[in-house]
This record gives structure tokens, sequence and C-alpha cells, in this order.
């Protein structure tokens, strides 16, 4: 039996909506532009809708995503959005609060939260009946800011390789991860490492509004390991995995 479809569409930095079948997970959704979820939510063509914030930074997460709270199945929220006001005007009943490396799941999803090198979690979510897994980082990153004293820089490159640690191996039919184009040189540090150590079908890059398309370089994926690469820069352009 051939698997749902899963069909991508941007949003504006790290924010996408994921269609499989008839669910509907929204990530990191600050800014809409196209409006997309909105259009998304009025045509009605869907069993369940969940949104997820990875941490409680401006350009992941907003207040805006409230008002589709009679249409939402659940949120999903990093523990960190539990502090913040704007998290306690949430209808409560309607929040899950992830810490790291817990698990969540009801009858349609199951989630992992893994940690971050920024703030909040990233999320694995597995549709149970369409049998496709997605993985969206948050800011999860390699940090390597090239202007940075020598011992910041180090501390980053270890935190980012002890998380990477917990990744190992993990599956993911689509995976998000920021390829940021303010790291200049660094940009794509994270993601190769990211993508040679775990087993993705997909790459969707993302947290780069503003710079230029990025594609993998010659070279970038570990032999034998190349997969389909989208760098979406437009608000409310959609893409298909198989």
């Amino acid at each position: 039996m051939a698997k749902e479809k899963i069909q991508v569409t941007y949003l504006m930095n790290s924010g996408f909506l994921v269609r499989c079948g008839r669910t509907l997970l929204v990530f990191d959704d600050y800014l809409d532009e196209a409006g997309v979820v909105a259009k998304a939510i009025a045509a009605g063509d869907f069993d369940q809708l969940y949104i997820f914030a990875s941490h409680a930074h401006f350009d992941h997460f907003d207040q805006h995503i409230q008002d589709y709270a009679p249409a939402v199945t659940r949120y999903i929220f990093s523990y960190d959005i539990r502090r913040t006001v704007r998290g306690k005007r949430f209808p409560q009943e309607q929040v899950v609060y992830l810490n790291t490396y817990s698990e969540w799941q009801d009858e349609q999803i199951a989630v992992q939260s893994f940690d971050s090198t920024d703030c909040g979690v990233s999320f694995r979510v597995t549709l149970k009946a369409a049998g496709r897994s997605i993985f969206h980082a948050g800011d999860f990153n390699w940090w390597d800011w090239l202007g940075d004293t020598a011992e910041h820089r180090q501390l980053a490159a270890n935190a980012f390789h002890k998380q990477l640690k917990r990744l190992e191996g993990m599956q993911a039919d689509v995976a998000f991860f920021p390829v940021d184009g303010r790291l200049e040189a660094s940009q794509a540090k994270g993601a190769k490492e990211f993508c040679a150590a775990t087993d993705c079908g997909a790459l969707v890059t993302m947290h780069s509004p503003g710079y230029p398309a990025w594609q993998p370089p010659a070279g970038f994926f570990a032999p034998g390991k190349e997969i389909p690469v989208w760098s979406p820069r437009t608000p409310g352009e959609s893409r298909v995995f198989e």
C-alpha cells in the first residue's frame, strides 16, 4: 500500500503547515503572511489539527495562533512557553507542554521532544495511521558565529554534538533544520552533520528569511545519503514529498 504523501507549505522563518492525509501539523507559526493556516481551517478538509511551538522566542511563537483554538485538536508547546504571559492566555485544556526528552501521544500522533542548543525543544512527530514521521528542529543547530570568541565557538560545538548523539539513527521522512544565512560560511555546518547522523528522507531548510535560497554543495552529503533539499523563500509556496 502506498504511503500518504506529505505536503509542506512555508509560512515564514521556521513556520510550516504539514498535511498528511487528513491530519494537519503546524510548526512555529509566528507570522503567516499568506494566510495559509487560516485558509486551511476555513476549507475544513481535515480531521485533526495540531499546532506546535518549539519555544517562546517571538519568531517562533505568536499570540495569533490562539485564534485557531476552535479548530485545534491540541496545542503542543515547549515547557518554556508555560511561564509566559502569552502562553497563559491559551485554553489550557487544549495545551500539552513538553519538557526535553519527553513523550506524548493520542490516537493519531506520537510526539517525542529533544533538547535545543538555544531555547525550548525540537519535535519528532509520528503520524500513526500513515506511518510517516516529521522532525522539526526548532532552534537546535550548531550556532557557530564566526565573529565570536574561540571559547564561545567551542562551547557551541560541544553543545551541538552532545545533543546530536541523542539523535543518531533517528528516522524522519521530512526533517526541518536551520540553515541560517547570518552564520555565513558556517550556515550549513549543523545541517551537514545532522543529515550524516540521521536517516531522513528529505531536508527542508529554515530560519533564514531574507537570504538567498541555499542548496547543498558537492560533497555535502555522506556517500549514498543524498536526499532532496528544499529551501523555501516565499510565504505560501508548497512542496509535496512522496
